[in-house]
């Protein structure tokens, strides 16, 4: 189905950004999120709470989206939504709201897997941004997910390599936890080791055959050096705030790097992406980018706005599904965790 004029309307909930986009083919017109403070004084996302909060954001969020690209509801081809992985509350607000809306204006549903989104978001036509070829391994990192892709084809997707216990972004915010800052602790990590020495303290890296990941371990790890270290000096973080920072940063970066050279050389394929929350991760960012010159790999970093949970991902998937007419019916059902 080939049209020049496909208008999606994008609809991101999957956690506790309210998001919407609008996208014209591939190119996104708008991209509005609403970010959830509530949050931040319980030290993590509570469900209900979450939900409650996207009912509230949606309507003002899509109608923002719509204004922002200078389009009426009309001229819609499409409604895409996150049908998974995520918390099912926020997930029913999005679904039930993307299935009224395109009942009412009797235009195509299109339901998107949230992990796939954080992959395509490659596919966004962005000026200055590099679109990988098939075939490519993508690297999606985030607070739920740790996952080593190999991608053939917009929707033939195999996963080669991924977490057996927590996710990188779990690692990232216990480790800011321990530490003492405040949720989200994950980007003040990311922060404070920018000025901090990575080799300052070492972290053994877990041993994990083949292509997974393990991060339990070195959240435990952490915890103890922390613990033992405040035994001998009660303002050890104070003192060394930075420098182990940058030291746990530098650990979970070559976990991470390890397991993307060993999935290169057993693929034969030299391009790689990063997607998802912790992609916008600076120093994981900076580490891929040498790697173009360290080992002649091509690299694809996604724009900062689409590392995170953002609508124009979702709408990359829409258009892409719209185009070979992978529509729902109003009776497809939101789930928290989904096939890949």
């Amino acid at each position: 189905m080939q049209n020049s004029e496909v208008f999606i309307l994008a609809i991101e909930s999957s956690c506790d950004d309210t998001a919407a986009a609008i996208l014209h083919n591939d190119k996104v017109v708008s991209n509005v999120v609403a970010n959830q403070l509530i949050h931040t004084q319980y030290g993590g996302v509570v469900p209900e709470l979450a939900s409650r909060a996207h009912q509230q954001n949606i309507v003002p969020v899509i109608d923002a989206a719509l204004k922002k690209a200078n389009i009426q509801k009309e001229q819609l081809n499409a409604i895409a939504f996150t049908q998974g992985p995520g918390l099912m509350g926020s997930l029913l607000v999005g679904s039930s709201f993307a299935k009224s809306m395109a009942l009412a204006l009797s235009i195509p549903l299109i339901a998107v897997n949230h992990m796939h989104a954080h992959i395509l978001a490659h596919f966004i036509d962005e000026e200055g941004y590099d679109k990988p070829e098939f075939p490519f391994l993508a690297l999606t990192i985030s607070g739920g997910h740790t996952q080593i892709v190999r991608v053939d084809g917009y929707f033939d997707m195999t996963i080669i390599g991924e977490t057996t216990d927590d996710a990188v972004g779990e690692a990232f915010d216990k480790t800011a936890k321990i530490l003492g800052l405040p949720y989200p602790g994950g980007p003040l990590v990311d922060k404070y080791a920018q000025v901090g020495n990575p080799k300052a303290f070492s972290f053994t890296k877990p041993k994990v055959p083949g292509l997974d990941f393990s991060f339990s371990g070195l959240k435990t790890a952490i915890l103890y050096f922390i613990q033992k270290n405040k035994l001998a000096n009660e303002n050890f973080i104070e003192e060394n705030r930075d420098d182990i920072c940058a030291s746990i940063q530098h650990t979970i970066i070559e976990i991470l790097m390890d397991k993307i050279k060993l999935a290169v050389k057993e693929t034969g394929i030299t391009q790689v992406a990063i997607g998802g929350g912790v992609s916008a991760n600076s120093g994981i960012r900076n580490t891929l980018k040498e790697a173009e010159q360290k080992y002649g790999w091509k690299t694809f970093i996604p724009k900062f706005e689409y590392t995170t949970d953002n609508a124009a991902m979702i709408g990359i998937v829409g258009y892409q599904k719209y185009l070979s007419q992978q529509f729902e019916t109003t009776a497809v059902v939101s789930k928290a965790r989904i096939p890949f």
